[in-house]
């Protein structure tokens, strides 16, 4: 027994005496402490971001802020771009800031806290805090963009155009030239405005939108060569742009084509049926067509989807006069009056409405206003002279008379336009009461006949001075109102009277990609 507990022991010793392993005899290392990546979620959030799920993606955001105990800037970044798109814009601010103090050499936040203040309406403070941003980029043509655009709002036009120029010399871009032809616009400008979107054309041929603002100032202009040219352009590249289709309607209208521009008009109201300028013109369609009713059934959609407008008022009046309604005539008349009270022409069919409604001192009062204003329009004279005869002021209605045929005169030199035959016809008889002569200044023929026979036969029955009909000069009043109401119209695609031009949208967000993610790029929208 003592031998085998000896073999034993002899046997166990190499298992006891072993050589150690090399991992034993490394020391153990403790393990590192774990510290937050504040990135790590950024991808989550920008594919949550770019599919537009909202409330997952600000699910994430609220994990990652937590995690990282709100130092995540890209993650505060997203949640600011979310806030503004619901509306939320003081938080999106205070975000924003967040980020820029987080990063404050970083451009992009500053253009996004900039961009929050421009859309609460700070535009002072929007230009300062650009201004700090291009000392830290003085290459990024948007910074100089958006400054324009806010000193275009603050109406400093030569700071705004110096701004936009030069963001146009660091990179051309569409939505530049749009503001700075709409500069132009706002200075009464149309020639450089034609330029500018000339050069926009150059630059982006298929840009729908500058080919169909080109084809409209070309329109505004009576240039409907250019302007049809421009509009058909336009509807290659897009044949439902309905701005396109309204603008051509308009033309075909103005040329009194009414049928083919209501077939147009068919197209435009599936595209936008509520269109206040759409139900104007398909109105006036009818007008034109002489089915008054179906006329102020238009117009009265229109004036009830635009009631501030004061074209769809004033071809209201104008309908109404026609229809004898001189009652509802004087309710637009006046109330286009409110909204537009330097336009003579308005106070010129209010005079004719009072006339009717046997108020001959406020049409007088009427009649001296548009005088005031309008210094080019003859018809205005002419109807005031006829009232004042009415009235037995000859000598008033003589002085009309005469500042009548120098309007005449003036508008001959400067243009070849022929007379309304009914216009001419007035006017003789009216020189005739007034112991003038007949010979007139009108020398241009007119080329209906029978209006010629009409003006020798009824000369000298105005020769006796009897009282002149006063629906006479209503219905030239309306032609000349219909004829006025024939100019093209800006932007709106209204072809019944010149409209201002309005204010510059909001310029559109650009692509942008955040300076710390590069991986992550974020499109606002």
């Amino acid at each position: 027994m003592t031998k085998l507990r000896s073999f034993r022991r002899h046997c166990l010793l190499p298992r006891t005496q072993l050589p150690a392993s090399a991992e034993s005899q490394k020391p153990r290392l403790k393990k590192a402490q774990e510290f937050p990546i504040l990135e790590k979620q950024n991808w989550l959030i920008h594919l949550h971001y770019i599919r537009k799920d909202y409330e997952a993606c600000k699910a994430v955001i609220k994990e990652q802020l937590q995690e990282t105990q709100g130092l995540c800037e890209y993650a505060i970044y997203v949640q600011a771009l979310i806030f503004r798109l619901e509306g939320n814009i003081q938080e999106s601010l205070e975000l924003f800031q967040t980020c820029a103090v987080l990063s404050p050499q970083c451009a992009d936040n500053l253009k996004q806290v900039a961009r929050s203040l421009f859309l609460l309406g700070k535009h002072k403070a929007a230009i300062e805090v650009y201004n700090e941003a291009a000392k830290l980029n003085q290459t990024d043509w948007e910074i100089c963009h958006n400054l324009g655009v806010c000193y275009i709002y603050l109406k400093q036009f030569k700071k705004a155009q110096e701004q936009l120029h030069n963001a146009l010399h660091l990179n051309r871009h569409d939505l530049t030239y749009i503001m700075l032809g709409k500069i132009h616009l706002l200075e009464g400008d149309l020639d450089k405005a034609i330029e500018i979107y000339k050069k926009a054309v150059e630059f982006s041929p298929e840009n729908t939108e500058l080919l169909t603002t080109l084809g409209l100032l070309y329109l505004q202009l009576g240039i409907y060569q250019k302007a049809f040219e421009h509009l058909g352009n336009a509807l290659t590249y897009d044949p439902t742009n309905y701005k396109a289709i309204l603008a051509a309607g308009s033309m075909m209208q103005t040329h009194g084509d009414f049928d083919v521009a209501l077939t147009k008009y068919r197209v435009v109201a599936c595209a936008v049926p509520e269109s206040p300028p759409l139900w104007n013109n398909i109105g006036m369609c009818f007008f034109g067509k002489k089915k008054y009713v179906a006329a102020i059934s238009c117009l009265k959609r229109a004036n009830y989807l635009a009631p501030f407008d004061w074209k769809i008022l004033y071809n209201l009046g104008l309908v109404h006069l026609t229809m004898q309604q001189y009652a509802s005539a004087f309710h637009f008349l006046s109330a286009a009056i409110n909204f537009q009270p330097k336009m003579g022409e308005l106070y010129m069919l209010l005079a004719v409405a009072l006339t009717n409604l046997e108020d001959p001192e406020n049409a007088k009062r009427a009649y001296a206003e548009a005088v005031r204003l309008d210094k080019c329009n003859p018809l205005v004279n002419l109807n005031y002279a006829v009232l004042l005869y009415n009235q037995g002021e000859k000598q008033g209605a003589l002085a009309q008379y005469q500042e009548m045929e120098k309007k005449v005169h003036l508008l001959q030199d400067s243009s070849s336009l022929e007379f309304d035959a009914e216009m001419v016809d007035m006017a003789q008889k009216l020189g005739a009461a007034l112991q003038v002569g007949e010979a007139l200044v009108w020398t241009k023929p007119v080329k209906d006949t029978k209006s010629k026979h009409r003006t020798t036969s009824t000369s000298k029955a105005a020769s006796l001075q009897q009282p002149l009909g006063s629906n006479q000069a209503l219905g030239q009043a309306m032609s000349s109102a219909a004829a006025y109401g024939k100019l093209p119209s800006g932007a709106g695609g209204t072809s019944h009277l010149t409209k201002p031009p309005s204010l510059p949208l909001e310029p559109q967000p650009t692509v942008e990609a955040h300076p710390n993610e590069a991986s992550a790029q974020i499109r606002e929208k």
